[in-house]
């Protein structure tokens, strides 16, 4: 290993997922090629999904949960006429049923029940957890379990293509929404059935597909050296909160964990604001918390992060 990819990479990659393999495989991929022990992804993509996945690493881990918690924005391609048991297209078909009665009138008015704050069914095939085991290896033993709705939210709904029985649509929604559930409730719902044909996601949070990079392009970056152009700060993950600029004597507070008053800024303060806080020389220093009842900011989660040289 060079001494290059010995030091510590604080930072996130913009990557664009491949077709047909795991968020898992693109992080083992990314820790093999940047010599770090600590990566991580900021958001799950199926294998059959292409599109944005932010790869943290190093102390950019610790912001996993920002990044997994803002806004994304996903293209779809639903077939409608059968159902699996994946909700896509990887999955063993259930049921088929005749879609060539539906109109893209009856595609919109149905639209409108998935728009705002919904309750919504997780799949079977999820990695989420039932008895200490996940539902996916469940499913896969042939086991079948009631999934509560949960809450999520979704800002809108743009309908790009209808080419029956094949619907384009892009969707902008938070944290937790299932882009196959929505294919398979939007499928019962107009009495046909559907699946997830393809997926693409276009933006997770402040990550951008028209900036990402191919994992490919990632690696050659890390073998040749010029990796540093590609990595985004921390913070980016942040740019939902408001920033503080502290001088000296507030820095080596929040460095040592201490509470700290910041003038006007708490004047503008909501309970419980989370903040991005920075050095006067315009590094990013740590996230902070207002405690209203004390009128104090606390330090949330410090950094000392490794600048990319040159």
């Amino acid at each position: 290993m060079s001494k290059r990819q010995e030091r510590r990479i604080d930072g996130i990659l913009n990557i664009d997922k491949p077709y047909g393999i795991t968020s898992m495989d693109v992080v083992r991929r990314v820790k093999r090629a940047s010599g770090q022990r600590r990566v991580g992804h900021g958001g799950t993509l199926d294998p059959i999904a292409t599109g944005v996945i932010p790869i943290c690493l190093g102390q950019a881990t610790r912001l996993m949960e920002d990044v997994v918690g803002g806004s994304k924005t996903y293209r779809a391609c639903v077939e409608f006429g059968a159902a699996t048991d994946t909700y896509d297209a990887l999955g063993e078909i259930t049921e088929r049923r005749d879609a060539s009665g539906v109109s893209l009138a009856d595609i919109e008015d149905a639209l409108t029940e998935f728009i705002g704050d919904i309750q919504q069914v997780p799949p079977m095939y999820s990695a989420l957890k039932r008895g200490g085991k996940r539902l996916y290896d469940l499913a896969r033993a042939g086991v079948e379990v009631e999934r509560e709705p949960r809450p999520v939210i979704v800002h809108g709904i743009t309908l790009q293509d209808w080419s029956p029985p094949l619907l384009t649509l892009d969707v902008n929604c938070g944290k937790g929404f299932y882009m196959r559930s929505l294919a398979y409730d939007l499928g019962q719902a107009l009495g046909c059935g559907g699946h997830m044909k393809t997926l693409a996601r276009l933006k997770c949070g402040a990550f951008t597909l028209d900036s990402a990079l191919s994992l490919d392009e990632a690696e050659g970056r890390f073998a040749d050296g010029s990796w540093r152009d590609a990595i985004h700060s921390p913070d980016v993950a942040l740019g939902n909160l408001r920033a503080l600029i502290v001088g000296k004597r507030l820095e080596d507070m929040i460095r040592n964990g201490r509470s700290f008053e910041a003038g006007g800024a708490a004047s503008e303060a909501q309970p419980g604001e989370r903040c991005r806080a920075y050095t006067a020389d315009g590094r990013f220093l740590a996230t902070v918390v207002f405690d209203r009842e004390l009128r104090l900011w606390k330090p949330d989660k410090v950094f000392a992060l490794n600048y990319p040289e040159g």
